[in-house]
C-alpha cells in the first residue's frame, strides 16, 4: 500500500530533521575565486593603462622624460587642429559607407545561399576564406590590383577615370579602403545572417505566400523584422571595427595621397611615435568616448529587439 505525502510535509521534512534547504540560486565563493585571475589580468593589462593614459593626456608627456601638468589644453588643441579634424571627418565617413556596403552585400549573399540552389554548400566555405587571411595581406594584393590590373583593364574598357591607379588619386583612394575592408568583412556579417534566417520559420513564407505576397513583400515583411536583431548585431560590430582601421590604410595607401585617407587610428599611432604621446592621448581618449556613444545610440534606436545565436 503507497502513502501519498502531502507537498507541504515533504517540503518541510529536510528542516524537521535538522537539514536546511540548499539555496541553488546563491553565488558561491569558488565562482568568485575562478574570476579573480581573470579580473587580476584584466586590470593589469587594460585598466591600469587606460587610466595612466588617461591621466598622461591632461600632461606634456612626450612618453619619456620629465612632464607638467596643463589641464584641459591638449582637449582644447584638438578642436582646431585640421589634421584631426580631417582624420575624424575621413573615419567617420568611411565607417558609414563601408557598413552599409558590407551589410547589404553580406544580406544578400546570406538570402542566396539559405535558398535550395545547387553548390550552395562549396559557396559558403568559399566566401568565409576572407576572413582567415590578415588584413595587412589583403592589403598589399589589393593594392597591386589597384596599381596595376585595374589600370591595365580600364585602359583596354576605355574607361579614363580608372586608368590611373586610384591609390595615387586623393578623390578615389578611399574607394580603395571601402572595397578591401568590406571583402574583408563580408564573411563574417554572412555567417550571422545565415544563422538569423536559417531559424525563421519556413510555415511564415508558405503563409505570407498564399496571402499573395511576393519575394520583395515577403523580405520587407517577414525576414527583415525577424532578423532586426542580427542586424544590431552585425552594424555595431562593422561600426567598432571600422572606426578603428589601420593595417588596411597601411597597406594599402599609408593615409596618403598626402592626409586623405588618415584615420583617427593612424594618427593617434603616429604621434605616439612622434613625440606627442601625451596631445595623441587626449585624441584617443575622445574617439574612445564617441565610439562608445555612437554604440549606445544604436542601441538605443533599435530597442526592444532581441536576438539568439
Amino acid at each position: 500500500m503507497t502513502v501519498q505525502t502531502p507537498l507541504g510535509a515533504a517540503a518541510a521534512a529536510p528542516e524537521q530533521h535538522g537539514v536546511r534547504p540548499r539555496h541553488r540560486g546563491r553565488p558561491e565563493l569558488i565562482a568568485y575565486l575562478f574570476l579573480v585571475p581573470a579580473l587580476v589580468v584584466f586590470t593589469a593589462v587594460i585598466v591600469v593603462p587606460a587610466a595612466m593614459g588617461i591621466f598622461y593626456s591632461f600632461t606634456s608627456y612626450v612618453g619619456f622624460g620629465d612632464w607638467s601638468f596643463l589641464g584641459l589644453r591638449n582637449y582644447a588643441a584638438l578642436v582646431t587642429d585640421p589634421t584631426i579634424l580631417e582624420s575624424y571627418g575621413f573615419t567617420l565617413g568611411f565607417a558609414l559607407v563601408t557598413v552599409v556596403v558590407a551589410q547589404t552585400i553580406a544580406l544578400a549573399l546570406a538570402i542566396a545561399l539559405t535558398r535550395r540552389i545547387r553548390f550552395a554548400t562549396p559557396l559558403r566555405t568559399v566566401f568565409v576564406i576572407p576572413m582567415v587571411v590578415s588584413g595587412i595581406v589583403v592589403a598589399y594584393v589589393f593594392s597591386f590590383l589597384f596599381s596595376n590590373t585595374l589600370p591595365a583593364f580600364a585602359s583596354t574598357l576605355g574607361i579614363g577615370p580608372l586608368e590611373q591607379s586610384i591609390l595615387g588619386n586623393p578623390d578615389l583612394a578611399w574607394l580603395s579602403i571601402v572595397v578591401v575592408s568590406a571583402w574583408q568583412t563580408i564573411p563574417g556579417a554572412l555567417l550571422v545572417y545565415t544563422a538569423g534566417l536559417t531559424s525563421i520559420p519556413p510555415d511564415l513564407y508558405e503563409a505570407s505566400a498564399l496571402d499573395g505576397a511576393g519575394p520583395w513583400r515577403q523580405f520587407r515583411s517577414v525576414t527583415l523584422p525577424l532578423i532586426g536583431g542580427f542586424v544590431l548585431i552585425n552594424t555595431i560590430l562593422g561600426v567598432k571595427g571600422y572606426l578603428g582601421v589601420y593595417d588596411v590604410i597601411v597597406g594599402l595607401t599609408g593615409g596618403g595621397p598626402g592626409t586623405a585617407t588618415r584615420s583617427v587610428a593612424m594618427t593617434i599611432f603616429g604621434g605616439f611615435t612622434g613625440g606627442d604621446y601625451a596631445y595623441q592621448m587626449a585624441n584617443a581618449t575622445v574617439f574612445f568616448v564617441i565610439t562608445v556613444l555612437i554604440s549606445v545610440a544604436q542601441l538605443v534606436a533599435t530597442r526592444g529587439r532581441s536576438v539568439r545565436l
